[in-house]
């Protein structure tokens, strides 16, 4: 997993309206990019509107905050438009992101391994650099928890 004080590794991936969207173009802005196993689930569901709440608040700090799940874009679409999103959510479908950050990993779901999406959220500050990490995020207070740490 990459860890604070690494570079953030750059991606391009579609968001829910299948646009490309690119990391290193936020360069110059602060940005919260969140990892998590799947949409209209109970927990990435509470953690998705937790960010659209919070994120008047972020942006008002000029933080851009992106979901990323292995989902496809039509997925998205769904998610993101049943739950009213106000961020973009971006489609790995080839988890080309999601290993790059080293989150595809054996996970235990009701007592069954298999691989999955580790959920951890990283800021990344304007310069690309990732310098905080929430390894194992809350579903309930991952949102809370970023918007505690950048008012730090």
């Amino acid at each position: 997993m990459l860890k604070v004080g690494d570079k953030a590794s750059d991606f391009t991936l579609k968001n829910q309206d299948g646009k490309d969207v690119t990391l290193s173009d936020y360069l110059g802005n602060k940005v919260v990019v969140y990892f998590y196993p799947k949409d209209n689930t109970p927990g990435c569901t509470t953690q998705a509107c937790g960010f659209r709440d919070a994120n008047d608040d972020l942006k008002d700090k000029g933080v851009i905050v992106l979901g990323i799940s292995k989902d496809s874009i039509a997925s998205h679409r769904k998610f993101y438009e049943n739950k009213r999103l106000n961020f973009d959510i971006l489609s790995d479908e080839n988890m080309d992101a999601i290993k790059a950050y080293g989150l595809w990993n054996e996970k235990s779901v009701f007592g069954k391994l298999g691989m999955g999406v580790s959920r951890s959220t990283f800021v990344i500050d304007a310069d690309g650099v990732i310098e905080k990490v929430f390894e194992k995020a809350s579903t309930k207070s991952n949102a809370e928890d970023v918007l505690e740490y950048l008012n730090s």
